[in-house]
């Protein structure tokens, strides 16, 4: 089991222990630069927030924000270092909890590659039910060959076979600020619901 990233054992250890190498620390740049295309206001889901460096910036640009994570240890070192800002964040399973109404944004954020492959289908699908009309996943993908992992690689071809069904890229985007565990294999990409 502690070896099983679907698990929050395995997170929990490593966030207890501070081995956090998919940490930026802080706000991605790439991410500064889109924000202003996200509809004003809109109600943006972060899964697998982490420390959630982002929920905050995100909160302050006027967005109604929600980060979740199952590591208790993220939440309550993102609790500590967010108090203003502490009840945007919360101990929550992303495929299990009721987030109540849908919501305009997921920002993806080393969260898929982070899954065991087989959990793929279910988070696009999970990703197609919390999103409404027109929502987008906005964020990183981590492009690699990588059979063993966290962090599992993707590619361009196996994204539009994974959310093509529910989702149509609309962007796509280098990034130049990846951290080292991701540098040169990162892309900016915003996927938009379809309409059923």
């Amino acid at each position: 089991m502690a070896q099983d990233s679907s698990k929050p054992e395995f997170w929990e250890t490593r966030y207890r222990d501070h081995v956090t190498p998919w940490d930026a620390g802080n706000v991605p740049v790439s991410l500064r630069n889109e924000v202003s295309t996200f509809p004003p206001g809109a109600r943006v889901l972060i899964p697998g927030c982490g420390f959630a460096h982002e929920a905050a910036f995100l909160a302050d640009q006027g967005f109604d924000v929600l980060a979740i994570d199952f590591s208790p240890a993220a939440i309550a070192t993102a609790q500590h270092t967010l108090p203003r800002l502490a009840n945007l964040v919360r101990l929550a399973d992303f495929f299990e909890f009721d987030f109540g109404k849908p919501f305009d944004v997921m920002y993806e954020r080393a969260f898929l590659c982070a899954l065991p492959r087989t959990m793929w289908h279910r988070y696009a699908e999970r990703s197609a039910e919390l999103l409404g009309p027109a929502g987008t996943i906005a964020g990183f993908f981590f492009y690699a060959d990588s059979p063993k992992g966290p962090p599992f690689g993707t590619s361009r071809s196996e994204l539009q076979a994974l959310l093509g069904r529910w989702f149509s890229l609309v962007e796509d985007k280098p990034v130049s600020d990846s951290i080292e565990v991701f540098s040169g294999r990162e892309r900016w990409m915003v996927w938009r619901r379809i309409s059923q």
